[in-house]
């Protein structure tokens, strides 16, 4: 299972690295409406309702995604088993929406102040 997170994790690199730099931005996006998609999109199914990954299917997409443009074009056209989502399934403005949730997601609390884990 490591070895698909890490293998997933270098994938993201690899895209996020073959980005150019005057790659576009994403349009302002709509976090809430972004979640509402992550749900109905099936998202969810894979990487988990807060994108932290779910082991095996689909590695972590929040908090800190990958660059806007390395994002939209993994989803356009993914090399792995995650089905392609075109623009007639999602459009500019729900990449914008989904990123925006991505984004929005806080980072989890830092180990040292749960108080368990003590």
């Amino acid at each position: 299972m490591r070895s698909v997170i890490i293998l997933a994790m270098m994938m993201a690199s690899a895209i996020a690295a073959q980005t150019p730099a005057g790659a576009p931005t994403a349009l302002k996006g709509d976090a809430a409406n972004g979640k509402k998609l992550f749900t109905s999109d099936g998202c969810y199914q894979c990487h988990g309702y807060a994108a932290q990954g779910g082991g095996i299917a689909g590695p972590r997409l929040a908090p800190r995604p990958i660059a806007f443009a390395a994002f939209a074009k993994y989803l356009r056209s993914p090399s792995g088993d995650m089905p392609p989502y075109t623009a007639k399934v999602v459009t500019e403005q729900d990449l914008a929406d989904l990123y925006a949730f991505l984004s929005a997601v806080p980072a989890p609390p830092a180990l040292d102040s749960i108080p368990l884990l003590k």
